[in-house]
């Protein structure tokens, strides 16, 4: 290894679970496993909180019983991530899930600082795994970003990006994907 070349390790799940079970990782580590790649979570800014606060809020209202609404809890996409989206929206009761959730409905993303790392990163990994419905609250801008049909894609970074991409201004209307026909005005997703 004389050429100066910088090894890293990948992480798979297992292996990231184990890490959190030893207590080596903890709540205030802040971190979430993409790709196999270890990855610090944007800090949590005020306004980021309070709409993380109103999508769960607008998202239990529109999915009603027999989803559940998830704040920054984690999702088993494959062996190599467990990211902890904003909010995710799966099918059943807390009770359900005694393990992560590996069927996501819904994911979103509240966007600050890091807009082109939910577009680009976490859009293409979760793309991979194959979220039907991908959205970003977009603060900066304040619009939604709706991400749909995932797509093979070698440029991509995990090699999948989704193939339609729907932006609505702050007075606009979306509707889930899962809930065909709900109604949420992207004004109440925003701080």
């Amino acid at each position: 290894m004389g050429d100066g070349a910088i090894r890293t390790r990948r992480w798979t799940r297992v292996e990231y679970d184990r890490l959190i079970a030893a207590e080596i990782l903890g709540p205030e580590d802040r971190i979430e496993l993409l790709g196999g790649e270890m990855v610090v979570k944007e800090p949590q800014h005020r306004p980021h909180a309070t709409a993380i606060l109103l999508v769960v809020r607008t998202l239990e209202r529109v999915f009603g019983s027999g989803w559940t609404v998830q704040p920054q809890l984690p999702v088993a996409l494959d062996d190599e991530s467990q990211p902890e989206p904003d909010v995710s929206v799966v099918r059943g009761e807390p009770r359900d899930y005694l393990d992560h959730p590996s069927d996501v409905a819904l994911v979103v993303e509240v966007a600050v600082l890091r807009l082109g790392f939910d577009r680009e990163r976490k859009g293409s990994l979760y793309a991979r795994a194959g979220i039907a419905d991908y959205w970003i609250v977009n603060l900066p801008d304040r619009r939604l970003e709706i991400y749909r049909g995932p797509v093979p894609d070698i440029e991509a970074l995990f090699g999948w990006r989704y193939g339609q991409v729907t932006t609505i201004a702050a007075d606009g209307v979306a509707s889930p994907l899962a809930v065909p026909g709900s109604s949420v005005p992207v004004a109440d997703l925003l701080p």
